[in-house]
């Protein structure tokens, strides 16, 4: 099985806060995460706590917010691939604020429902799914041959940025939902402007031929390109397997983190939303941590082995929870669970990043997001019906299970505990 020690192999390289245009690309995806933290805690509270909806309603309201996102995602991740992903996604972050603003509107004309927040959760999952390829393909293009730190260095921001988007967003009860909706909004613009300052990236087709192709033949075109980039991820047999795992896995633990999760903090804890808030806080406060950690030690020699050991590890974080605990019990495997997380999504990313083809990267790594975005509708029902059906707790069971699962089928019928970076070996 080898030694989890010999991953980590020192390499110099330029630091990745060198590279033009890193800067300004962790400052607009600090601020467009803030916002889409936000959204993540705002719209489960929303049907939790003010709606009080029950978890089978919640679970089918939260699979309706993910579905759009698929195919959109894979569209985004052609655009990436033909156009300059830096214009996109400025048009992207200058548009989105509407949603939220649209929202204040309804609840400051008592129209604040089931319908008006729906409506806004999918507008905002449609810009999250539209531009987490272009988010990625930018990274890529600007961290050059560092980009496992690049990645770890973008992941370990996001989730502190998410901290303080979660923090702000657990104070709606307290100074109302219209503040907590405008401050999403002005994040997103912040985001945009931004990202002006993040140089033109090239990209594989001119704008001016872009411009040229009719409708039908824009239509016929993606519907091409996307094709094209599922072709490619199946051709990567380690992607492929990644990808696999990395979806499995969000339909049971992820999706017990965006589903089950607040129902145990109402539930089992009697907490309000600056509970959930704190709680979410802590898990993406361990999951920063865990990035840095693995900064210190980047690039590492075979990244899939340490992947796959931490699946192994959330079944113990999963039954602290499954058993009950005491609130300061509570906060400790929620931090657990975050480093965890923090590790996994980090290293499932930069597998996939450092080894697709880059003309084929923006749709390689937007058939990655939809694993991820993908496996949430169907979590979210699965897991809303077992809380339902089964008690809050014993809806994490399946996660645990599926995570001891996933180890086996990694370490004995894939190639990814034998995965060795290309970048490592530079």
């Amino acid at each position: 099985m080898g030694n989890i020690e010999d991953s980590a192999q020192p390499v110099a390289t330029e630091s990745v806060w060198q590279r033009p245009g890193f800067a300004a690309y962790i400052g607009t995806t600090a601020f467009s995460g803030m916002a889409l933290a936000m959204q993540q805690l705002l719209y489960s509270w929303l049907l939790i706590g003010v709606l009080l909806l029950p978890a089978d309603q919640v679970g089918l309201l939260q699979a309706l917010v993910g579905v759009p996102g698929i195919l959109l995602m894979l569209m985004g991740g052609a655009s990436a691939d033909l156009r300059d992903p830096r214009e996109m996604l400025i048009w992207i972050y200058l548009l989105a604020p509407v949603l939220p603003l649209s929202l204040i509107l309804a609840q400051q004309s008592g129209w604040l429902g089931v319908a008006s927040v729906t409506a806004w959760g999918v507008g905002m999952g449609i810009v999250q799914s539209y531009s987490m390829p272009g988010q990625q393909a930018i990274l890529n293009r600007i961290s050059g041959p560092a980009i496992q730190a690049g990645v770890t260095t973008a992941t370990a921001i996001g989730f502190i940025v998410q901290v303080i988007g979660l923090m702000l967003a657990g104070q709606m009860d307290v100074i109302g939902v219209a503040p907590v909706l405008f401050f999403q909004a002005a994040t997103l613009v912040l985001a945009g402007l931004v990202m002006f300052r993040i140089p033109a990236v090239p990209h594989s087709t001119p704008a001016s031929a872009a411009a040229n192709f009719g409708i039908a033949r824009r239509m016929r075109r993606t519907s091409q390109d996307i094709v094209a980039g599922i072709a490619a991820t199946r051709q990567h047999v380690v992607i492929w397997q990644v990808l696999w795992v990395n979806f499995v896995s969000s339909i049971f633990n992820a999706g017990s983190f965006l589903t089950v999760f607040p129902f145990i903090v109402k539930r089992v804890f009697m907490g309000d939303a600056w509970t959930l808030a704190l709680l979410m806080a802590v898990f993406f406060a361990g999951a920063a941590v865990s990035n840095f950690i693995l900064l210190r030690y980047m690039p590492l020699r075979t990244p899939g082995r340490l992947f796959l050991l931490m699946q192994l590890s959330r079944i113990v974080v999963l039954y602290l929870m499954w058993i009950e605990p005491d609130f300061w019990l509570m906060l400790v495997a929620t931090i657990g669970w975050g480093l965890n997380m923090g590790v996994t999504t980090n290293l499932a990313r930069a597998i996939v990043q450092e080894s697709a083809p880059a003309e084929f990267r923006g749709r390689i790594l937007s058939v990655f997001a939809v694993g991820m975005v993908g496996s949430a509708p169907i979590g979210a029902i699965l897991l809303g019906y077992l809380v339902e059906t089964i008690g809050t707790l014993n809806a994490l069971m399946p996660a645990m299970l599926v995570s001891l699962g996933l180890f086996l089928y990694g370490y004995l019928r894939s190639a990814i505990w034998d995965y060795q970076s290309p970048v490592a070996q530079t």
